[in-house]
């Protein structure tokens, strides 16, 4: 396994993490500094990229560090700077895409696939659990890939991150409805060694923000 941090910036290199069966490949884009993930089968070199966030050059060249095909786009939630690249590379690799039902009408390009909580996403011969999390947007979603070989991988949009939830503040968002289903259907289903893949900036683990839940609540942020 690569010495992996997850510490990536726009214009920087990308951070590999290479498990049994699947390589994850990270990077950062745009002025938000958003993270995008490569995931590739190592079985059949099929690809899966989470967040389609921004330049689509870099995001054309993250794809060929791998295979060079890009077979699935998961988009994790509507905003906009998670989807500026989408349609171009929807475009240039005609990949099978998905996002959250409550999101789908939102996106520049509807999804293929509307996901819900519980759907799996199949990338050659891995799997991805889906999980629905309401509260920063609608149909907000994460996809958590279970390592057979070592501990879960959580993808987790802009839902959850290292220190907090993600924003909740402005109209149409909901504190009390995200802080349920990231305790409910994160912390109250994965364990402490489940590493967190955010939407920007460095990673995490459920471990490291258990702790944390009760403050989060009583903060309300």
């Amino acid at each position: 396994m690569t010495d992996y941090t997850g510490d990536v910036a726009p214009g920087g290199p990308t951070d590999t993490r290479e498990l049994e069966h699947l390589v994850i490949r990270k990077i950062a884009v745009s002025e938000m500094s958003n993270n995008a993930y490569l995931l590739t089968c190592r079985a059949t070199g099929e690809q899966l990229l989470i967040d389609a966030a921004d330049d689509p050059t870099r995001l054309t060249a993250l794809i060929r560090e791998g295979t060079g095909s890009l077979e699935h786009i998961v988009t994790t939630h509507q905003h906009w700077d998670h989807v500026r690249a989408l349609p171009d590379l929807v475009d240039a690799f005609h990949p099978r895409t998905y996002a959250g039902r409550d999101d789908a009408e939102a996106l520049p390009v509807r999804p293929d696939v509307r996901l819900a909580q519980g759907d799996r996403i199949t990338v050659g011969q891995c799997e991805l659990a889906v999980i629905h999390l309401r509260g920063h947007t609608p149909g907000s979603v994460a996809v958590a890939y279970a390592d057979p070989a070592g501990h879960t991988h959580l993808f987790t949009g802009d839902s959850l991150f290292p220190g907090g939830i993600g924003n909740t503040k402005n109209p149409g968002q909901s504190f009390d409805s995200l802080i349920e289903d990231v305790s409910a259907r994160l912390f109250d289903v994965f364990d402490d060694e489940t590493w967190v893949y955010p939407g920007h900036g460095g990673d995490t683990t459920l471990g490291a923000e258990r702790p944390h839940l009760t403050e989060w609540r009583e903060r309300g942020w």
